[in-house]
């Protein structure tokens, strides 16, 4: 027990350390770190990037399959156990944690980008239109959800059935033994750790710039770095309260409510905006998606630098990557008692059916005023990529309403997914502890909202992107060594 406790003792301040040492280079010699960044950034998108997508793909596939196989009926925690929480507070927590900040930046930014700079083909036209939704579908559907489900499943089902600690580096015990709780768990809960301090803060670099960026439009709020520290340190000891209140109070609370939140704005929009055009692009987006999804799964251009590929499609594999051990910790925590079947059809498909329909009316709202409205959003984003929903929303009735909703959605995302990652963190530096120390929760909420702060005043939302990439390419072996450990162990289940 003594030399357990030294090791988390270590394994915390080693983390603490190097996290804390990144906050002082970033805001001591923020072109450096950019510029090494950059190097680095330039090197994995190009000798990496292929591999990016098989392993999202393969990992995707191989949720399906453990699901559909006779071992979909094995439950994430012992026969006999029951889910904690209610079906809809669990689908609430899985969409507000998992991606919903980053859902409510893009979800016109990204298909306007798109339209206006596609993949291939022309710009400005009926067809970019398509192909842009279609894309942003595919960026945020299946695949994320298949790194989150990969990631929690493994995590459920060593701790719930077979007692093992809360830690990344139980996933391997079939691999490593005993080994786990020595230096080479260490290093694997420590790569978890920075890969969801960066992921994280990537996303709470977004929220800080569409905050400000919605308090712009309403209020006349000037977007600078002394309004994107104030929103950080404000937002950061909110959700830093929320975790030290504890998942039940804090996350669960808030979650709920944003999640009405969101679906008010949903349906405001679809029922104010071009309603019979909406549904006509969602019908054909979600068909054009499904027909093309092994194509999009794999493409990559050999015969260029992969610009848009490294801005778009391996930005986001990285970034969801770098989410996967606090989200699928996360989510393995509100999950115990539920089969795995059950596990991944509500992670898979539930978050993805919304994420579809978010994007679907959002995205073809904007596509419609830019093809046969009066246009002006493209412009609005090239100039300000934060401001593409406010600008959308000043087109329908009671757009100042509907903007401080989008402003209060933004906060309860940030909020939410801040507060859940604050306490996984808390939880692998704690050796596991489902409920660690209030001081440790506080002291990564407080480096959380450093980093954030260190990458946007760098380089704004190109070394948020960066950011994420670089963090998450070592926890992409993690993940793939994980996919054998979680056969090897399974295979061995009586079913």
């Amino acid at each position: 027990m003594k030399k357990l406790l030294i090791l988390t003792q270590q394994f915390f301040y080693s983390s603490l350390v190097l996290a804390i040492l990144f906050v002082i280079w970033g805001a001591v010699f923020p072109k450096s770190m950019l510029f090494i960044s950059n190097l680095a950034l330039d090197f994995i998108t190009d000798k990496f990037g292929w591999l990016y997508l098989f392993s999202v793909f393969g990992f995707l596939i191989f949720v399906v399959a453990i699901s559909l196989s006779k071992y979909g009926n094995i439950k994430l925690g012992k026969d006999d156990d029951i889910p904690e929480y209610s079906t809809f507070s669990w689908i609430a927590m899985l969409f507000t944690s998992g991606m919903a900040i980053g859902l409510v930046f893009w979800s016109v930014a990204e298909p306007i980008t798109h339209f206006a700079s596609p993949p291939f083909g022309l710009a400005h036209t009926p067809e970019s239109a398509t192909l842009a939704l279609r894309y942003a579908f595919f960026h945020w559907g299946l695949h994320p959800w298949g790194i989150y489900s990969l990631v929690g499943l493994s995590l459920g089902y060593f701790q719930y059935r077979k007692g093992l600690p809360i830690l990344i580096s139980s996933v391997f015990y079939p691999i490593l033994g005993e080994r786990i709780h020595g230096p080479i768990g260490q290093i694997i809960d420590i790569l978890a750790v920075f890969a969801t301090v960066f992921g994280l803060s990537t996303s709470l670099g977004l929220g800080t710039l569409q905050i400000n960026s919605g308090l712009n439009f309403l209020y006349g709020v000037p977007e600078s770095n002394i309004i994107h520290l104030l929103i950080i340190g404000i937002m950061t000891v909110v959700f830093t309260g929320a975790a030290v209140l504890g998942i039940e109070k804090g996350i669960q609370f808030i979650a709920n409510r944003i999640f009405y939140l969101a679906l008010i704005l949903m349906v405001f929009i679809l029922l104010f905006g071009p309603t019979t055009f909406i549904l006509k692009m969602l019908t054909n987006t979600t068909g054009s998606y499904l027909h093309n999804i092994l194509s999009m799964s794999l493409w990559i251009n050999p015969f260029t630098e992969n610009d848009w590929m490294g801005s778009w499609t391996l930005f986001y594999w990285a970034w969801w990557i770098s989410w996967g051990p606090f989200v699928g910790q996360f989510i393995a925590r509100i999950s115990r008692g539920r089969t795995i079947r059950e596990f991944v059809i509500g992670v898979l498909i539930v978050p993805t059916i919304f994420s579809f329909l978010w994007l679907g009316i959002f995205g073809s709202a904007a596509l419609e005023i830019e093809v046969f409205g009066n246009g002006g959003i493209v412009d609005a984003v090239t100039q300000n990529v934060a401001s593409a929903l406010f600008v959308t929303l000043a087109n329908y009735p009671l757009s100042m309403i509907t903007s401080i909703i989008a402003i209060l959605l933004v906060a309860g995302f940030f909020v939410t997914s801040a507060d859940a990652g604050t306490y996984v963190i808390a939880m692998l530096t704690s050796n596991g502890s489902l409920k660690p120390n209030d001081s440790i929760k506080a002291i990564w909420g407080a480096i959380l909202g450093s980093v954030a702060s260190v990458l946007l005043l760098a380089g704004g939302l190109v070394a948020l992107q960066t950011a994420a990439i670089v963090a998450a390419l070592p926890f992409m072996f993690v993940m793939m060594a994980m996919v054998y450990s979680f056969i090897k162990a399974i295979s061995s289940e009586d079913t």
